[in-house]
């Protein structure tokens, strides 16, 4: 965007924004045809925030007609289209409070818009701690406690209703309110749910035991249960009754018998006894058919109280599955089942759930009550426990009752620390520290509401050492006094391929103020030498790291090295190394102590193959009388180093640098490529300072179908330089373009603008190629006294081209139709241009050149169509190139050199292509 919409943009925001602010009538506000376009060209973020602020004062009735256009040019899209909503968007606005939930509130104070109008947050002590963004918990009510404010109270509130229901306050009106609630799982003791409570989860919608299966021998009979009876022998029948009203069951043969109140075994030995006596040689077969159901009722702190009608093989546990479980408040511990008035049973969920006992589990008779009285004491468990809860005690339960409750300790607990958080007769938090591992812990009675945390062992592994890195077998291994390193490493059939073996690393940790030191071993010393100095004695604790010579240090060290840091103060410095250079891991190390330069070269992988190895540098650095740091350069002996002269190996001090040079001219290996009709083309390795006709001694020279006048000479220096240069132009260019674009335009100037765009889309994507036009004759033939004229000297990377003789003459640009003639001899320019049907009306005729094949230009400023100029003399493999004629269509400054730049890249770039393909 030009800088003077941006600036003008910019300052329409601002004065709409301060005028709408201030109140302000802005009738008198005409903006020009030239503004108005302005704003319609902002960016549509900054076009869409100008139209609603001009909209908000339209609506007041304060726009002037200027204004008003503004918002009528600008596309109805804008004016009326929604924000976009997100998917996190939608979320939080479905969000309630809830209880215990946890909010931000951010206070924003609002503008003053004039002195009296609002209260100033700073004067105010409390209003100024509000301002910024807060984390609030709502109480177990869902209420808000402010300072300065009683409660709020927000349960069941969406984001939106909370700010509303926020700057209702008096008290906060000077803010904008804006509020979040976040979604936050609770975890530790806060994450734990009463035990059993899942028991009836998946019963939501009511639950009947399966009235299938076989009915146990003391169920007892009564009215609307349904016999089967069959008959066989000297009598046959089947015969489906049903127990009557009044309790009697009508058997054919038999008569009536009255059934009720006997079990199902006593009825059916009695049936069998009465037949053997009235139907001798007749037997009977007895079963039950369809029971009966009973109406039932379940009160208390059950979910749904009320009456049920349920099978009359029902129990407790399934009238209870019936009715959805227990209330939150629900006692699992004490569920009275009451008859006419008498508790004839107590069910204690606890005993079904850990024992699987359903002894008490008594089955229900017509009108039953269930009833589940309040929960009573409550003990939370959390942390190393198998199964933590909140469980329902009795009275006088021990923490020893509390953890079997639990399901036990599990194997990472640490019994001598357990907490029992508690609420005294004082109404105050306490903790009370147990070893529950020992009897006076474990026997200590538990109140309602107490929380009894088990915490686990301590992670680290004292009598132990850790084998990291490059090795088969990483792991923890135990320690043992005496222990050394190779009896953690015994063999080199340990380490995985590529690890170095002359640098190994050692954390070690104090087991009393968990500091840390750093030292290093030389494996390989240590397994030619067992008993040696060299192999180190591991301790507790220790961290053993092996490195790889293809992968760097670093990302194992720097944590190592933001240990040592934390570790230093005044008086003991921070105790690191820096090696660079030739090295083959470079980068900082530990300092260890009595560490030499050998040692530091050793950390560092040893030194790299082109290493100047006669001496090196050391920058140490020195602190002066706590006054200021100084630097020294110390020449470094590296030959005596590796001869093993101890004098020469300095010992390091914190901070130190060593820096290995490299070889001189060590990677002086330049290449250069030789292409085409040479007698033999290849890559060639080219020394510092040789030139291009001792290279082409060496090629043998040009071969007789080689066409010298068209060799291409390629280097990449040229290329970058001329793709920064094409950048620029670019960027000039479209400067230009867009100055041109606010201007009121004609139809030339439309399509000057047309044309200009083009040509900045080709610049931009124009391939630079860096050729630098050479003569190849005349650097192949020497003078009488044997020197060369016009020699190169060459350079990495740098490549000769060299065609076959050709045979046609090309011709691009503005002709009728550019394309490539076979050369005639006495041909002129001109008459190739006539071969491609001419010159266009756009041509330039007096800018026509000719791009030799080696890639030099023959221009003429004079030259005209048919006039001097057409008597430049055209050779094999020319290209003769017609320009635009900028003058017609408006130029800008730069479009000439635009297309001269282009049509050149062409050439190139198509006499390159022949040798790539």
């Amino acid at each position: 965007m030009n800088l003077r919409i941006r600036k003008f943009s910019h300052l329409v925001l601002v004065a709409i924004s301060m005028l709408m602010f201030s109140g302000v009538a802005i009738a008198q506000f005409q903006p020009t045809a030239e503004q108005m376009r302005m704003i319609n060209q902002l960016p549509p973020a900054q076009r869409q925030q100008a139209l609603n602020a001009l909209q908000n004062l339209q609506s007041q009735g304060q726009v002037s007609p200027g204004l008003t256009a503004i918002t009528e040019q600008a596309p109805q899209s804008l004016l009326t289209r929604p924000a976009p909503v997100s998917d996190k968007d939608n979320l939080s606005k479905s969000l309630r409070a809830a209880a215990r939930s946890r909010i931000v509130v951010t206070f924003t104070p609002k503008p003053m818009l004039s002195p009296g109008d609002a209260i100033d947050v700073g004067d105010d002590p409390v209003l100024s701690r509000l301002r910024g963004s807060h984390h609030f918990t709502l109480d177990d009510s869902g209420a808000l406690s402010l300072m300065g404010l009683q409660s709020v109270p927000l349960l069941g509130l969406t984001e939106d209703a909370i700010e509303e229901r926020l700057s209702a306050e008096t008290l906060l009106s000077p803010f904008d309110i804006r509020v979040r609630i976040l979604q936050v799982q609770p975890t530790g003791v806060e994450a734990l749910k009463p035990f059993g409570f899942d028991l009836f989860a998946r019963n939501e919608l009511g639950f009947d035991p399966p009235m299938a299966g076989p009915v146990p021998p003391d169920y007892a009979l009564g009215p609307g249960d349904s016999i089967r009876v069959q008959f066989f022998g000297n009598v046959n029948g089947i015969y489906e009754l049903s127990v009557s009203r009044d309790g009697v069951l009508n058997l054919p043969e038999l008569g009536p018998i009255t059934v009720s109140g006997l079990t199902f075994s006593e009825f059916r030995d009695d049936l069998k006894s009465r037949v053997d006596e009235m139907l001798i040689g007749t037997k009977i077969s007895v079963a039950m058919g369809q029971l009966r159901t009973i109406r039932v009722f379940v009160l208390g702190d059950a979910k749904r109280p009320g009456s049920y009608v349920v099978s009359s093989l029902a129990t407790i546990s399934s009238a209870l599955y019936r009715s959805g479980g227990l209330s939150d408040i629900g006692s699992m511990r004490s569920i009275a089942l009451k008859r006419q008035g008498d508790t004839v049973a107590t069910l204690d969920l606890y005993d079904l759930l850990l024992h699987g006992d359903t002894s008490a589990d008594r089955r229900l008779q017509s009108g039953d009550v269930i009833f589940v009285p309040p929960i009573g004491n409550t003990i939370s468990v959390g942390g190393a426990v198998r199964r933590p809860a909140i469980y329902e005690v009795k009275a006088g339960a021990t923490v020893s009752d509390v953890i079997q409750l639990a399901g036990g300790l599990n194997s990472e607990a640490y019994t001598d620390a357990a907490r029992l958080e508690r609420i005294d007769d004082e109404r105050g938090r306490i903790v009370l520290s147990l070893d529950v591992g020992s009897a006076p812990g474990s026997n200590t009675v538990v109140k309602n509401g107490d929380t009894l945390v088990i915490p686990t062992v301590l992670p680290e592994i004292n009598d132990a050492v850790v084998l990291n890195g490059h090795v088969h077998r990483p792991g923890t291994y135990q320690w043992r006094p005496g222990m050394r390193l190779t009896d953690l490493i015994p063999s080199a059939l340990d380490l995985s391929p590529g690890a170095d073996a002359g640098y190994v690393l050692i954390r070690r940790e104090s087991a009393t103020d968990r500091s840390i030191d750093v030292l290093s071993a030389d494996l390989g010393a240590a397994l030619q030498n067992p008993d040696g100095a060299k192999n180190i004695e591991l301790r507790g604790r220790d961290t053993v790291h092996v490195f790889s010579l293809e992968f760097g240090r670093q990302r194992i060290i720097a944590p190592i090295l933001a240990e040592l840091r934390m570790q230093s103060q005044f008086g003991s410095p921070y105790k690191e190394i820096s090696v660079g250079g030739q090295i083959r891991a470079p980068g900082a190390y530990p300092l260890e102590p009595g560490m030499r330069i050998s040692d530091l070269i050793r950390a560092g992988g040893n030194m790299a193959e082109g290493a100047y190895a006669l001496e090196a540098e050391l920058t140490r650095f020195a602190v002066v009388n706590g006054e200021y740091r100084t630097k020294e350069i110390i020449e470094v002996d590296l030959d005596a180093i590796l001869r093993g002269d101890q004098t020469a190996d300095l010992s390091l001090a914190a901070h130190d640098y060593l820096k290995i040079d490299l070889v001189p001219d060590w990677n002086a290996k330049w290449s250069v490529a030789l292409e085409g009709e040479l007698k033999f083309p290849g890559q060639y390795q080219v020394l510092r300072g040789e030139t291009l006709s001792q290279l082409l001694q060496r090629a043998g020279g040009l071969t007789d179908y080689a066409f010298p006048e068209g060799a291409i000479f390629l280097r990449q220096s040229l290329k970058e330089r001329e793709r920064e240069q094409v950048k620029l132009l670019a960027m000039r260019m479209e400067a230009d373009l867009a100055s041109l674009s606010l201007e009121t335009l004609d139809t030339t100037g439309a399509d000057a603008l047309r044309t200009g765009q083009s040509l900045l889309e080709q610049l931009r994507n124009a391939d630079p190629v860096g050729r630098l036009v050479i003569d190849i004759e005349q650097i192949t033939s020497r003078g009488a006294d044997g020197a060369v004229t016009g020699d190169i000297e060459l350079k990495d990377g740098d490549r000769l081209l060299v065609p076959t003789k050709p045979q046609e003459v090309t011709v691009i640009g503005e002709t009728q139709q550019p394309t490539s003639h076979l050369y005639q001899p006495g041909f002129t320019r001109d008459d190739y241009i006539n071969l491609s049907g001419g010159l266009t009306r756009r041509a330039d005729k007096k800018l026509i050149y000719v791009v030799r094949a080696n890639g030099a230009v023959i221009a003429s400023n004079r030259s005209k169509w048919f006039g001097r100029g057409a008597a430049t003399a055209i050779r094999p493999g020319d290209t003769i190139v017609v320009p635009l004629e900028t003058d017609k269509i408006r130029p800008l400054t730069f479009w000439t050199q635009v297309t001269q730049i282009l049509f050149q890249s062409a050439i190139a770039v198509a006499a390159i292509r022949t040798f790539d393909n």
